[in-house]
Order: C-alpha cells, then sequence, then structure tokens
C-alpha cells in the first residue's frame, strides 16, 4: 500500500494528466513514469514496466494490446482518460497485481481468466509447449525416414536442440498430465498445441479448480474438441488419479517457494494465494513427493517436466548425485528441469528417502 504523502502526489499527477494529455502513446508513457516513480513491483506475466502499462491502457480502451502502432496517436475522450487513470491509480494504491484487476493474463498467447484464487500464469514451461517439447519429441511434420539431416538443420537454427532436453523424436505425447494446475492454462496450452492428445489436470484447490473450469469452457467455444480433451480432476497430487492412468508426459508447476523467500516476498504477491506458493524451509515439499511418485504414472518413455524457480539450488543440493536436465530458455526463465521415467526409476531409493524424512 502507498502512503498518504504518495496517494495525493499521484492524484496530483493524475488530474494534470486529464488536464493535460491527448493521445493513446502519452498514456502509455505516462503509466510507465508513475509505476517507475512508485516503485511497483512488476514480475506477475511480465517484467517490463511498458508491457504493463500497454496493457493497462490498451485493456481498459478495449482494444488488441497489440494493436497497430498507428492507433497509438489516437486521442481519448475525457471518460477514456477517467478510465484508464483509476485503473494506473487502483493499481498503484493497493499493489494488486495488474491481471487480477482486469482478470485477464495471457500464456502460451492463449488469454485465460484468472483472479485471486490462482496464480497468475508466468512459467517458461510456455516456450516448452511452442516448441512442442522438441527434441524429446518429434515436432508436427517431422520425418526421421525424410530429409533427416535439413529437418533437423532447422531445428538447430530455431535453438530448439540447445534447450537441455535429451534428443529422442519420440512420437508425440497421446496422454499428458497438468499437476497443480491452477488457472489451466498450462493443461490447455498442452491441448492446444497437442490437438490430438488427452490432457489431465489436476488440482487440491476446488477453488482453482473452478477457474480452470471457466477457462475450458471459454477456450472451447473457439475449439469444441477442446472440452473433450481435457480431464479435470480434484487430487492431492497424484492421489486420486486412476491408477491405470499411464502419461507420456507429466508437466507440473508446484509451490516451490521457500521460507525465507516467502518471508521477503512484495506486496504484490501477498494477492496470490499463499498455498499455490509457499512449500516449506526449502521449497521441495511437493517436488519430493513428485519425483517419488512419478514413475507409476509415466509410461516406459515417459517424461516428467517440473519447475522449482529459485528452489532449483536446494533441489541439487538435496540430490547431488541426479543428473537433473536443467532446461535452458531463450525469452528467459529458470528452474525447470526434465528427468526421464527411467531416470526416475534409476534414483527412487533417494526419492523415497527423503519424501520419508
Amino acid at each position: 500500500m502507498t502512503d498518504n504523502l504518495e496517494t495525493s502526489s499521484l492524484s496530483l499527477a493524475c488530474q494534470q494528466a486529464e488536464q493535460e494529455l491527448v493521445t493513446i502513446r502519452d498514456f502509455i508513457r505516462f503509466c510507465v513514469t508513475q509505476l517507475n516513480a512508485h516503485d511497483v513491483f512488476i514480475a506477475q506475466g511480465t517484467t517490463d514496466p511498458f508491457a504493463e502499462a500497454v496493457a493497462m491502457v490498451m485493456n481498459t480502451l478495449s482494444l488488441s494490446w497489440s494493436a497497430d502502432e498507428q492507433i497509438l496517436d489516437s486521442r481519448l475522450i475525457s471518460a477514456e482518460k477517467h478510465a484508464v487513470l483509476a485503473l494506473l491509480q487502483e493499481r498503484i494504491n493497493t499493489r494488486q497485481p495488474l491481471s487480477y484487476l482486469i482478470n485477464l493474463a495471457y500464456f502460451c498467447g492463449l488469454p485465460f481468466y484468472v483472479d485471486e484464487r490462482v496464480l497468475i500464469p508466468r512459467s517458461p514451461i510456455a516456450e516448452l509447449i511452442k516448441a512442442q517439447f522438441a527434441p524429446y519429441f518429434a515436432p508436427a511434420g517431422f520425418d526421421e525416414f525424410t530429409d533427416f539431416d535439413n529437418e533437423l538443420g532447422e531445428l538447430l537454427d530455431d535453438n530448439i536442440l540447445a534447450n537441455g532436453l535429451p534428443a529422442k523424436f519420440l512420437p508425440a505425447p497421446e496422454r499428458m498430465l497438468d499437476l497443480c494446475t491452477g488457472s489451466g492454462c498450462i493443461a490447455i496450452a498442452l491441448a492446444t498445441y497437442f490437438p490430438d492428445a488427452m490432457v489431465d489436470a489436476s488440482d487440491l484447490d476446488k477453488e482453482a479448480l473452478e477457474v480452470s473450469a471457466v477457462n475450458v469452457e471459454h477456450h472451447a467455444l473457439n475449439n469444441s474438441s477442446l472440452e473433450h480433451q481435457i480431464n479435470l480432476f480434484e487430487s492431492d497430487l497424484f492421489a486420486k488419479l486412476p491408477a491405470d492412468n499411464q502419461y507420456d508426459l507429466i508437466v507440473t508447476n508446484p509451490p516451490y517457494v521457500d521460507a525465507e523467500a516467502m518471508a521477503e516476498l512484495p506486496p504484490e504477491f501477498e494477492h496470490e494465494p499463499a498455498h499455490a506458493l509457499q512449500a516449506g524451509q526449502d521449497g521441495l515439499d511437493l517436488v519430493h513427493r513428485i519425483l517419488n511418485d512419478a514413475p507409476d504414472y509415466l509410461s516406459e518413455n515417459g517424461l516428467l517436466v517440473c519447475e522449482v524457480g529459485d528452489s532449483e539450488w536446494h533441489l541439487r543440493q538435496a540430490y547431488p548425485q541426479i543428473d537433473f536436465h536443467w532446461l535452458v530458455f531463450e525469452h528467459g526463465g529458470h528452474g525447470v528441469f526434465a528427468i526421464t521415467r527411467n531416470e526416475l526409476m534409476a534414483h527412487r531409493e533417494a526419492f523415497a528417502k527423503m519424501v520419508s524424512t
């Protein structure tokens, strides 16, 4: 929250802006200035004050966030100016993340409804989904028997082989699981980029599943098959998932914030559900369980992809003998690893030991 002096200063600046500024471009610039001046923490959906300002202004005006640049010189009427500035003041004064204020976030280029029942989508796993988890799985159109060298060269040009996934070029996954689904963004993105696959999505939180159901229904309006692709489960990790479900791919972004980091989170994060962030002293309470149980739900060539964020250091310390495949992202992000079913099985004793302690 801002103090009275800051609130008064912001209110005065907004009054002047409403009187003197004219165009969309003017208001985007003004929003960036105010976000920076009031030390607003931006890390939930974007880390760029300019991108947040664009989203703030364009969404208020019911315009695409990526609208043609020529529209930026359009003039605003008084009601539009007032609406933009009211949203800016609410963002600064309450420190609520923008996505909660407008109930909208983008992931994998897809729009999602979000509110304070779920985390705001921001996982770098989006980059893997867009690449269809190549080269572990062969991307669409890849034919190992036809012009292999040329297609491999294209993958190298696209930097896909540099992401750290093992290069197996397996057939596209037919069954996938999004564990700790939250808003359902990963599950829906998986179903979108793998239209022939079935996707299960599970979460312990009933309220989060209500949000994911809203998003599945919304996306099914434009893609009728998607509603039949995705099954939602209320489950404490794997506990209530059918035992005979064998997944070619399990993707999970579980709670992973350690106790020290939880105590130092900026105020914006206090609006997100704490149980979706905190995961014990080292941030790995759920991750140990996932590593131990995942091989029972993976097919023979199955792959687990898991995000642990800044708890990567703790995971490396917990299992120094295990060579996780730490993934590299072209557009930023860290703390995501991949591990195959066979690798999980080879180290299961170590995982079981950590779960039992």
